[in-house]
């Protein structure tokens, strides 16, 4: 008789958008416990899935799974990296950007049945200053967001939304200098994104063509652009053709050094961090064990922005419809104001 594999499912109560209590209860029901013997451990304080994972690794638990958004994920694969011990995911974050890589479902019974599959595969990850990162980390417009995201206290794809609208109005671009193997380059940019993974989540793909497998990192560079260009550029990056616009700039490498004129926040994984001028970005290779779909995902319609805010409203189930009437109207109001802008141009 095949001695059965351990699984431990790793639970962040308060990240995410879906019931957690839910999800429990299907585990219990649809997990092959032919195949595994499972436990669930809750994470009490920031950091504690690191903690978890670890010991996990440390008494040769065959899969970790983390229950929550990217980062969850970040914190439990962390502590995974170079072990024989593999990542699982049961997405129900704000994005879920390295499970949508992967194919597995949002939809957590499904999730499960790639659980029961066990299809495993070893994929790159990333430092950023030597802090791990799974997905994307970058600076510029995208981590100064995810600063404001973190702050808000509010999570989704509304909220996130909204802050760009608002924080778009005033974002100044910066200079860098990029340094790879063939020498430096200067840049004026809206953003710098180092992608391990295709996309930041919510099928936002801002690196289209990468790989979790190919030992690189594909960086894109959005250079300054006018209101004229938000159309096109949002929909590129829903598109995945966001690296065919004229104000993106694309290039791979194994590593890259960042200089700034001046300290700022940086993002791995969409968690925001306080550094300094300079970053350093590298890829490893086939460091990280992952449980992953099979299936290849049919190749979905083309979604413009306004297509995703209409699923995401559709898609909700939210008490108190005064409430999402009124959040709404606002949303709309900051798209109008945006237009206003652009007339003014």
């Amino acid at each position: 008789m095949t001695e059965k594999k351990r699984i431990v499912f790793v639970v962040n109560p308060i990240s995410g958008t879906q019931g957690k209590k839910a999800i429990l209860k299907w585990i219990d029901e649809r997990l092959d416990q032919s195949i595994y013997d499972y436990s669930i451990v809750k994470t009490e304080y920031a950091g504690h899935a690191t903690q978890i994972a670890a010991n996990a690794v440390q008494v040769k638990v065959d899969v970790v799974v983390a229950i929550g958004g990217d980062g969850t994920i970040n914190e439990i694969a962390r502590s995974l990296v170079h072990t024989n011990t593999a990542l699982g995911i049961i997405p129900c974050g704000s994005g879920n950007g390295l499970a949508r890589h992967l194919r597995i479902p949002m939809e957590p019974k499904a999730a499960i049945d790639v659980l029961n599959r066990g299809h495993e595969l070893c994929i790159d990850y990333g430092k950023i200053n030597n802090i791990p990162f799974f997905c994307t980390c970058g600076v510029g417009f995208d981590a100064f967001i995810s600063l404001k995201f973190a702050d808000s206290g509010k999570r989704g794809l509304l909220t996130y939304l909204e802050n760009t609208l608002h924080e778009s109005l005033t974002y100044q671009p910066e200079t860098y200098e990029i340094e790879n193997e063939e020498g430096t380059m200067k840049y004026k940019a809206w953003l710098i994104a180092c992608g391990n993974a295709s996309q930041y989540g919510n099928d936002a793909y801002i690196a289209p063509q990468a790989s979790l497998t190919d030992g690189l990192m594909d960086v894109t560079i959005m250079e300054p652009f006018t209101v004229l260009d938000v159309p096109s550029l949002s929909f590129q990056l829903f598109n995945k053709t966001i690296d065919q616009n004229s104000r993106v700039k694309t290039m791979r490498a194994k590593k890259i050094k960042i200089h700034r004129v001046n300290d700022g926040v940086m993002h791995f994984d969409g968690d925001p961090l306080m550094a300094g001028k300079e970053l350093e970005v590298e890829i490893v290779p086939a460091g990280l064990r992952v449980i992953a779909s099979e299936k290849k995902k049919e190749k979905p319609e083309n979604p413009n922005l306004l297509q995703v805010i209409s699923n995401y409203f559709s898609g909700l189930h939210l008490k108190g419809e005064e409430m999402m009437a009124k959040r709404q109207s606002h949303l709309f109001e900051l798209n109008r104001t945006l237009l206003g802008k652009l007339s003014k141009k």
